[in-house]
């Protein structure tokens, strides 16, 4: 495979507002699974829908993503993951902020996996207000070649003994989408879904997270400044999942007790 490396660097920024609009759009899609914070003070995990990228619709490869070649390097592996990532939090952002998200390719790492190729990108976002950066973050996205045949229906449900329990609904993932201004087809068509051999929708990756982020506030009282998770296993729509917590350890478990993402509690100065 050809190498990207020239691509390490590469940024884009983006401005955007914190509308009353967005705040609503928010709050109606994760509530009540959302931590208590001031009227007019963002709850963690917002700033997933601040300034996104906007291609147009001839900007959009098959899969209703931003074309690759555009930010991301033209990489031809057709299947796209979210793997995980890491938030940081300096600060809240407040209802009427004016922000600027910078966006940089840090890393791509080329792999070979037991399903064949596979390429990791990184990317560092900071998102800065008025008073300066408020919050950090890396994203890990994967993408690696089909799988030879279908992926695995979750096995028969179980009891799930966590703090929340979230219908994954097509509603749910369409106004995540939407807030997010995430054309992926995984999460809205089903046709689509299946053609890729899974079945039934994918829940966000960046939605698990912000489950976990909320989750962890509301059982520390605060939004912790450093959290770290990763995805491990398709979560499908159309069932209930649980979210639990574990002193400082987070998990998102599927209908059938399989643990799709988790997360973890940094203390502060740790990486």
């Amino acid at each position: 495979m050809a190498d990207f490396s020239e691509w390490v660097g590469r940024s884009v920024t983006r401005p955007d507002s914190l509308t009353q609009r967005l705040m609503d759009e928010y709050r109606a899609a994760l509530s009540p699974f959302l931590f208590d914070v001031e009227e007019h003070v963002a709850p963690p995990g917002l700033h997933f829908g601040l300034a996104p990228a906007t291609p147009e619709a001839d900007e959009t490869g098959r899969d209703g993503a931003e074309l690759k070649g555009v930010f991301l390097p033209p990489i031809p592996l057709s299947r796209r993951m979210w793997a995980g990532g890491f938030i940081e939090t300096l600060r809240p952002l407040r209802q009427g902020a004016r922000v600027i998200r910078t966006s940089v390719i840090s890393a791509i790492q080329m792999k070979r996996g037991s399903s064949g190729e596979l390429c990791i990108i990184s990317i560092d976002h900071e998102i800065a207000d008025f008073d300066g950066t408020a919050i950090r973050e890396r994203q890990d996205l994967v993408f690696r070649e089909p799988p030879a045949g279908a992926v695995p229906a979750p096995g028969p449900d179980q009891d799930l003994r966590t703090e929340w329990h979230v219908e994954a609904s097509p509603l749910l993932l369409f106004r995540f989408s939407a807030f997010t201004f995430n054309g992926h087809r995984i999460h809205y068509d089903l046709g689509y879904a299946a053609e890729e051999g899974y079945p039934g929708l994918l829940v966000h990756g960046p939605l698990q997270a912000a489950l976990m982020l909320n989750l962890a506030a509301d059982k520390l009282g605060y939004v912790p400044q450093r959290f770290e998770y990763r995805c491990l296993a398709p979560l499908y729509g159309g069932a209930r999942f649980g979210v639990g917590w574990d002193t400082g350890a987070l998990r998102v478990l599927r209908s059938d007790g399989v643990t799709t993402a988790e997360g973890r509690v940094l203390a502060r100065g740790t990486g």
